[in-house]
């Protein structure tokens, strides 16, 4: 089954990074990403391969287990690649007010942890290619 730039973004947010059961986590990685991928972080460095992949999606999931990552806006697509921006917070939170973000979520929904993060984890550039039919 082939799959969209756009599919590929919104179930690396929820299935990979957003995913706490490590089998369910690791089952996603193995559907969709392929096994040379590479994850960038801007801030930590490069990841290469799914095992990889699934140990720091694992790390960074761990740190807050209990939030969930929610699309602020519809994902992008150029070329090959696109992203998706998106904030993360525990169910039912207030979001805080931060200038210039409040008309961009859910009122409903904590942003306590937008980072530049958020875009290189949403990022595919060689992170994940859609299956062969």
């Amino acid at each position: 089954m082939s799959y969209s730039i756009s599919t590929l973004l919104i179930r690396n947010l929820r299935d990979v990074f957003g995913e706490n059961d490590p089998a369910r986590r690791r089952a996603a990685i193995d559907e969709i990403y392929t096994e040379d991928c590479v994850f960038y972080d801007p801030s930590k460095g490069v990841y290469r391969g799914r095992d990889e992949i699934d140990r720091v999606a694992g790390a960074i999931k761990a740190t807050h287990p209990d939030f969930l990552y929610q699309p602020i806006t519809e994902p992008e697509e150029s070329g090959n690649g696109g992203l998706v921006r998106w904030v993360s917070g525990r169910p039912g939170a207030h979001r805080p007010a931060h200038p210039g973000e409040n008309d961009k979520a859910d009122n409903e929904f904590a942003d306590d942890r937008t980072s530049s993060r958020a875009q290189a984890v949403s990022l595919l550039h060689e992170l994940a290619s859609p299956p062969n039919e």
